[in-house]
């Protein structure tokens, strides 16, 4: 049956199963989607971090739950035709949290999701230390979240910072089993040199790849796209200009600047584009009348 997030998801498929390396736009609200959409994107990236920093104003440490998760997603999706790739952590519990998590973001309107293999929230006693679940509780959650998908066009991505923790070798390990439970895609965190990544792509996983992170060593989008990777995310860093922008802009006008005299503000074209205001205009003259 088709669903108003199907064009989304098909367009979303496409990049996973072509032959290009994209960088997403990070975004973490409707008007940062709508900016993004507005300057030429066509797939954003949702993170657990910048989801926190928005909803809770709090670090990256699992205390975001599903519902404020799936219900900023789906502010998103409403707001703008963007196609919109998660992550969703570690799916909020054990497998069976897993399939709830990707029924709920499915319901949000995402165009795909990532599922990680990280022993998170933080255990006790570990300190700042990071483990990682077993292959067997891994291969658990990745076929827990293809069985709570009822749309085929949605994407699934199998996350793990085995190359972070645990080197490639365990890396190959895990994205082998990942991939024959099933997934869409495999998602590495922490790949940091060339040598890296070709012996990931020499293992023949055989399904597309999308880095959390591009060091520089790696940057070039020609060569992650001979290596299979389809998406390479680059940080979130426009959060913290954003940030920076609204502290620049508070501090100014608590130190007397007129608001006439502030730098950097969004015209009030931006603005209308942004919000829609001409499409809300000619509604409110079609049904509201005069």
């Amino acid at each position: 049956m088709t669903s108003r997030w199907t064009s989304r998801r098909q367009r979303f498929r496409r990049v996973i199963e072509g032959d290009a390396c994209i960088h997403p736009a990070s975004v973490h609200d409707p008007i940062s989607g709508r900016i993004a959409h507005d300057i030429g994107f066509d797939v954003g990236m949702f993170a657990g971090s910048t989801a926190s920093l928005t909803v809770l104003g709090a670090p990256d440490l699992i205390t975001l739950t599903l519902s404020e998760f799936a219900e900023q997603a789906h502010r998103i999706m409403r707001a703008v035709d963007l196609s919109l790739m998660c992550d969703a952590d570690h799916g909020y519990g054990n497998a069976l949290s897993v399939m709830r998590t990707v029924e709920e973001l499915e319901a949000a309107g995402v165009s795909g999701l990532s599922i990680e293999d990280t022993d998170l929230p933080q255990p006790f006693g570990l300190g700042a230390k990071q483990r990682m679940l077993s292959v067997e509780e891994g291969v658990g959650k990745m076929k827990a979240a293809i069985a709570g998908r009822a749309d085929p066009d949605l994407v699934i991505a199998g996350r793990t910072s085995a190359p972070a923790i645990a080197g490639i070798d365990e890396t190959i390990v895990r994205a082998k089993a990942y991939a024959a439970a099933g997934v869409d895609a495999i998602f590495l965190v922490g790949i940091k040199s060339r040598d890296e990544l070709d012996a990931v792509m020499a293992a023949s996983i055989g399904k597309p790849l999308i880095l959390g992170h591009t060091p520089p060593a790696i940057a070039d989008k020609a060569y992650l796209a001979s290596r299979g990777v389809r998406i390479a995310l680059q940080g979130h860093q426009q959060f913290a200009a954003a940030a920076q922008a609204i502290h620049d802009t508070l501090k100014a006008l608590r130190d007397g600047v007129a608001p006439a005299d502030l730098k950097g503000v969004a015209s009030a074209e931006t603005m209308r584009r942004l919000t829609r205001a001409d499409d809300y205009d000619r509604w409110g003259r079609d049904w509201l009348g005069g």
